[in-house]
């Protein structure tokens, strides 16, 4: 398939960064009542488990010295009901804010996807479509760490950690002191190895996007693969990139090491220092053995939260790096946007007229010089020369895949460059060389364009391309499945089934470009009858290396260095005996 590029102007900003602000703002304050309902629950969840420390204190130090069985009774009812509360708070907690974060997942993937399609032709042509495959399914895949359990979790850390230090104090408050220092440098390290973190996350993103892009491509391409014997090269290639990978993860699981390290020695230290002032105090009698078991499991209580916390921050950091490259593809222009398209267009004549048109891939390098002709209402154009002369960019200007960079294209005296495209593209039927068929039935790929066409509209249209001719052979008609691209049938059937959705597209303005190309003879034949249907009464752009098959066109333009070499019928450019008439002779002797 031919391919209309151009340099991408259209690139991502790269030092765009979402905020925790603008995170809160777009993504969590939207659905702010269901994350209060989850903090709620989650301090609720945390002061149930304050109860069993509490109760511990009270078992040792009033109820088993005194023996008072009615006491025990109750403390076991409480304790019983504190952990039923836990654990109705924890279904309730992944029931809401986990289903809704997935739910999250989903809208925005559907989001990006929809912004991807908005973009550019010039943005497909410079980006793997497996590394688009990757932004679109994982990058948004860490929000749920802002609306799930995630944030959430953080927040009743944070809580569970400033009661469980009030009632430390309470209890002990040169003990509290003590370990204070040991948890105050571990939120320096963290906080220090949470900003080294971030744009390593960011990198994976881009690298795990290039590795699935390559095997993407692996993949469609294993019949070059295997022809040219490749398959060692493409897994060098592949391992490389895997190689990549893991030197990044490496990165950061030594990061997240260096925190979970620290925090075992520092608060290590902490509870071995709580042991020695602890008995300290119990051998002087100034510290009861409740009193120390509740000190114990209520530093537990603090110290958790903050393992934890650091555990949620590295989430949070890689669900805002993906965030990060999720918001450069929604900054993007889209294609609509590029230029002043105000203009809707109604019922089309289909005349076309190219005024001193001219365009460039990349600034100074032009490909096409001063374009002009009309190509007016139903008429046949066809576009001859060599490889590389601009046939396919004339065709991608024509089918607004591309915008002149001087000059004018009108349709039916109107710019083109002022015309909303979706007004004009339902217009619009392309037959591409090397066309694209999507997984499914030959139905299915048939009535892309109009989803709701009769069955008759289907038939005729079958007919017309005379896609039954192979499809009666079939066991299963039009409900054949095709595989992907539709790599089950010969070039031909595919071609045909292109020109059949063509059909039914009923356009006004045709791109057949080398729609030919792909058939025997026999098949040629076929196609030039359903293609003469087809074109008639349509404006049509041909680009064709078979001259044979453009012979009764309208004009036939013949380009060569980006330049309109020789216009003309078929017959006046034979009489003419120039380029064209060169052309046809020497295809005429092979």
């Amino acid at each position: 398939m031919r391919s209309y590029a151009t340099t991408n102007t259209n690139e991502p900003n790269k030092k765009s960064k979402v905020s925790i602000s603008k995170a809160f703002k777009t993504i969590i304050w939207p659905r702010r009542n269901l994350v209060f309902t989850g903090l709620v629950l989650i301090i609720i969840s945390r002061l149930a488990s304050l109860i069993l420390p509490w109760k511990s204190k009270a078992l040792l130090d009033e109820i088993i010295p005194n023996k008072e069985y009615t006491e025990l009774w109750n403390l076991l009812w409480i304790v019983g009901t504190a952990i039923l509360v836990q654990a109705i708070t924890s279904f309730l907690l992944t029931r809401i804010l986990s289903v809704q974060a997935q739910f999250l997942i989903s809208e925005l993937r559907a989001q990006v996807q929809k912004k991807v399609l908005s973009l550019p032709i010039s943005f497909f042509d410079n980006t793997k479509s497996g590394a688009l495959v990757s932004r679109i399914m994982s990058d948004v895949e860490g929000v749920r760490n802002l609306i799930g359990t995630g944030l959430v979790q953080l927040v009743g850390g944070t809580f569970t950690a400033i009661v469980s230090f009030v009632l430390l104090v309470y209890i002990n408050p040169w003990m509290t002191l003590f370990i204070f220092i040991p948890v105050s440098i571990f939120g320096i390290v963290a906080l220090k190895a949470f900003k080294y973190i971030r744009p390593v996350f960011r990198k994976r993103g881009v690298i795990n996007a290039e590795v699935t892009g390559r095997l993407t491509e692996t993949l469609a391409g294993v019949r070059v693969i295997k022809g040219f014997n490749a398959e060692a090269q493409e897994h060098k290639t592949f391992e490389k990139g895997v190689d990549r990978l893991f030197q990044n993860v490496k990165k950061s699981l030594t990061a997240t090491a260096i925190i979970t390290s620290s925090s075992s020695f520092l608060l290590g230290i902490a509870s071995t220092g709580i042991m020695g002032i602890g008995g300290y105090y119990m051998m002087n009698g100034t510290m009861s053995t409740g009193d120390f078991l509740f000190f114990t499991l209520m530093l537990g209580f603090m110290i958790a939260p903050i393992i934890q916390m650091s555990n949620i921050g590295s989430q949070l950091t890689e669900a805002l790096a993906g965030l990060d490259r999720t918001e450069e593809l929604m900054n993007m222009e889209p294609e609509e946007a590029l230029g002043n398209r105000t203009v809707t267009l109604g019922t089309l004549t289909g005349n076309i007229i190219f005024k001193n048109v001219s365009f460039a891939y990349e600034a100074g390098k032009q490909v096409l010089h001063d374009i002009n002709f009309e190509a007016s209402s139903g008429s046949v154009t066809a576009l001859v020369g060599s490889s590389g002369s601009g046939k396919s960019t004339i065709a991608g200007l024509a089918a607004t895949f591309l915008t002149p960079k001087s000059g004018s294209i009108t349709i039916d005296g109107q710019e083109l460059s002022e015309v909303v495209l979706s007004s004009y593209r339902q217009h619009l039927g392309v037959v591409l060389q090397d066309e694209f068929l999507f997984e499914g039935t030959i139905r299915d790929n048939i009535l892309f364009p109009r989803p709701n066409a009769t069955e008759a509209q289907l038939q005729e249209a079958v007919k017309a391309a005379y896609v039954n001719e192979f499809t009666d052979r079939f066991d299963e008609g039009l409900e054949t499945l095709i595989g992907e691209r539709g790599v089950k049938l010969s070039g031909g059937q595919r071609q045909r089934i292109a020109i059949a959705r063509a059909i039914l597209a009923d356009p006004k303005i045709i791109i057949l470009d080398e729609a030919t190309s792909n058939l025997d003879n026999e098949s040629e034949a076929l196609i030039q009858k359903s293609l003469a249907k087809l074109m008639k009464g349509r404006t049509t752009f041909v680009i064709a290396h078979r001259l044979s098959t453009i012979k009764k066109a309208d004009q036939i333009l013949v380009i060569e260095s980006g330049s309109i070499a020789e216009q003309g019928t078929h017959e006046e450019l034979i009489t003419a005996e120039g380029r064209y008439f060169d052309l046809y002779t020497y295809q005429a002797r092979i």
